[in-house]
């Protein structure tokens, strides 16, 4: 592409660099200049004109961008994503469900690498989505772009980025009760859950116990059970652990590298995850709780690894509501 000032009759076809105003009319940038935008021009005295004009092998912006996002999701319906008409250059997709943004992280940072005039920029892998959330966009940077460059970007982008949608349809939550004081945290629980388009049905209240709470968890019909006890879970064998294995689950992971979110836990019962909630899951605030049910949610293995992945990123803005704070005023 040639960018820079041509005289007024050899700038016919070219693309208007710079807006302009002449006898009151406006012509945008990024206009093809035709006749009549050329007589103006001249009637107003103008010798030259700031253009850019596309070599042979060129794609004007608008194509190379609708290339490229067609790339990235070949099938919009199918990955859940809903793709924007190109305009100056852009592309813009939204999610159309509740659910985690899955990227192909490497492959995109290799498209990222081919033309510094070729950009995808996109929310961070696993972001929860909700549908008319703004995902990801593709933006060519100038007003055309060698066609050997699209192509390039096109072999790393093909089918890089879904939305992986919530599986989950019913949840329940068990509380425990010492019997100290009123129990807060089913709203913030239930705001989560509608926030993913997960229905919470069953709400109860057991004793702080083993046994009632194991009897609980197994009579639960729900697909997800969380629990969030009264007193924080301390150990891989206090109340809550042990009841979910009394119910005949298994506990996979216990603490995890988040900050709000240390005292959670997740295991399975019948078939269907529980997740021991921490504390600080009472706070609508965000937590590492959030991100271990976005993605049980959605259908998505959470492994030791996945979780100890959470930690670099993992120090969240403390809670106000937090009973020990991590710095305590001197």
């Amino acid at each position: 592409m040639r960018f820079g000032a041509v005289k007024i009759p050899d700038a016919k076809g070219a693309v208007l660099a710079h807006s302009l105003v002449i006898a009151g009319r406006r012509l945008r940038k990024g206009r093809t200049l035709d006749a009549s935008d050329l007589a103006l021009m001249r009637d107003a005295g103008l010798q030259d004109v700031i253009v850019a004009r596309l070599d042979a092998g060129d794609i004007a912006e608008d194509s190379a961008a609708a290339s490229v996002a067609r790339a990235m999701a070949p099938d919009p319906a199918l990955s859940y994503l809903r793709l924007t008409e190109a305009s100056t250059g852009r592309v813009n997709f939204y999610a159309t469900v509740p659910g985690v943004l899955k990227l192909e992280v490497d492959r995109i940072e290799a498209a990222n690498r081919v033309d510094p005039l070729i950009t995808i920029a996109t929310l961070p892998p696993l972001t929860r989505t909700v549908p008319g959330r703004m995902v990801a966009t593709v933006k060519i940077i100038s007003y055309g772009v060698a066609r050997m460059s699209v192509e390039r970007v096109m072999d790393f982008l093909r089918g890089t980025m879904s939305v992986q949608p919530v599986m989950i349809r019913d949840a329940a939550l068990i509380q425990t009760d010492t019997g100290t004081g009123s129990l807060k945290g089913e709203s913030a629980v239930r705001g989560r859950l509608e926030a993913l388009g997960i229905a919470m049905d069953e709400v109860l209240t057991v004793p702080h116990r083993t046994r009632p709470l194991a009897d609980s968890i197994s009579a639960s019909a729900a697909g997800l059970v969380l629990i969030l006890t009264a007193s924080a879970t301390s150990d891989p064998d206090d109340v809550a652990p042990a009841a979910v294995r009394e119910a005949g689950g298994t506990v996979t992971r216990f603490g995890m590298p988040v900050d709000p979110g240390n005292l959670l836990f997740l295991g399975h019962q019948g078939g269907r995850p529980v997740i021991g909630l921490p504390g600080c899951a009472r706070s609508p605030a965000l937590n590492g709780a959030d991100w271990v049910l976005e993605r049980v949610s959605c259908g998505l293995e959470v492994g030791d690894g996945d979780i100890a992945a959470m930690g670099v990123g993992g120090l969240l803005k403390e809670s106000p509501a937090r009973p020990y704070p991590r710095e305590r005023r001197r």
